[in-house]
């Protein structure tokens, strides 16, 4: 699939399919993240990936009942590392590197998951304190909660918002 086909699929999916998925997709596109570019290529992020239901439900009651993240089989959960942007940026680095660098990653886990037939949702409505404390994150900080799966729901059309001047 070429890159604009990719993201002409590409859509936020709400309904996932009770289908697991395959490790080898997950990793395709873990392994993709690694090529996301970083603010001086520390990659001051992390990625959780969760398939455990009971943390699913708490993540979607700490995404003030967001239940379609507990119905896909997979939720990845991008977290800023700031004090490793700190450590070469100070508090730019902290404030704004690392958490751009969370979102790069988010983008091309997106746009990776579509690209071997999957879907996601980006989802940043969330309680963060209430997800650091579900996840035990003490130095991270959540940005992007992720679903990710097989979509059971046909892509949404998109309008065009951009226009040519």
């Amino acid at each position: 699939m070429d890159f604009f086909e990719v993201v002409n699929r590409r859509f936020s999916a709400r309904k996932y399919l009770q289908k697991s998925m395959d490790k080898h997709l997950l990793d395709t596109i873990l392994e993709t993240v690694t090529k996301a570019p970083s603010a001086g290529n520390l990659k001051a992020y992390k990625i959780l990936a969760l398939n455990n239901k009971e943390i699913k439900s708490e993540l979607a009651k700490a995404a003030f009942n967001q239940n379609f993240i507990f119905e896909a089989p997979v939720v990845l959960v991008f977290c800023a590392l700031p004090e490793i942007s700190s450590a070469v940026y100070g508090k730019r680095g902290a404030e704004l590197y690392s958490i751009q660098d969370a979102t790069i990653a988010a983008s091309y886990a997106q746009l990776a998951a579509t690209a071997v037939g999957l879907a996601t949702c980006w989802v940043g409505a969330f309680d963060e304190d209430l997800v650091k404390k579900i996840l035990g994150l003490v130095n991270e900080r959540p940005i992007v909660l992720m679903p990710i799966g097989f979509a059971a729901e046909n892509k949404i059309s998109k309008k065009n918002y951009i226009k040519n001047k």
